[in-house]
């Protein structure tokens, strides 16, 4: 009997090895989308102008850069989760701006996924070479959108994004709902290389600068 458990416990310790080792903790890195959009028969302009975007996740500790790239001009999300400030640039043409933002600001842009809850559909496929599974996410006003997530790749700091804060893992493909728009990111890519401290500079010139405040007044979309 001693020797049987103690081969039980040699196995699990086996296991749980091989599960550690598979793991990986993107620390620093980068993480490339696709995007597709889905929108109403009479709107089908609105898909041309996402035609070719694409999306970008740069991670550094605690500090992360998102970019969505199109057509039209770009986004761009940088904050530090643990100094608890960052800003949001906006490049439409002419059209430059810096909005700063604080801990509070980062609560209140994000406050509709407080309380998101996954749930498991049993489905899983690959993406970017890893395996994924889907997920169900509701939101607390009742509404829903699928995730695909992989525990192969864990984030070191989960903070880069409240609404997958929860999750027990990566998400690789998801759907964002803008209006009528539903649009899909889909990864392309995980890169573990390090990432130029000044992908998370803050520009000190060339911007129109504006507080928070002001954008939810003045700009849709926040």
């Amino acid at each position: 009997m001693v020797k049987r458990n103690a081969l039980f416990i040699f196995l699990l310790t086996v296991i749980f090895s091989s599960e550690i080792r598979a793991q990986k903790t993107l620390s620093e890195g980068t993480i490339y989308f696709d995007i597709s959009v889905q929108t109403g028969n009479s709107e089908p302009q609105m898909a041309d102008m996402f035609d070719g975007a694409k999306a970008t996740l740069s991670l550094r500790g605690s500090l992360s850069r998102s970019e969505l790239s199109m057509s039209l001009g770009s986004t761009t999300t940088i904050y530090d989760h643990r100094a608890g400030s960052g800003v949001v640039l906006r490049d439409f043409g002419t059209q430059k701006l810096l909005i700063k933002m604080n801990k509070d600001n980062w609560a209140d842009k994000n406050k509709k996924y407080e309380g998101i809850v996954f749930k498991p559909t049993g489905e899983t496929k690959k993406i970017a070479g890893y395996t994924c599974e889907k997920a169900e996410a509701i939101l607390k006003d009742g509404s829903m959108f699928t995730v695909f997530f992989t525990r192969e790749v864990v984030a070191e700091d989960n903070d880069y994004d409240p609404q997958f804060k929860s999750l027990p893992g990566t998400a690789l493909e998801y759907e964002a709902v803008a209006g009528n728009l539903k649009i899909k990111y889909s990864a392309s890519k995980i890169s573990f290389d390090p990432v130029p401290m000044q992908k998370f500079d803050i520009p000190k010139t060339g911007y129109r600068e504006m507080t928070y405040e002001e954008s939810t007044k003045k700009l849709p979309g926040n």
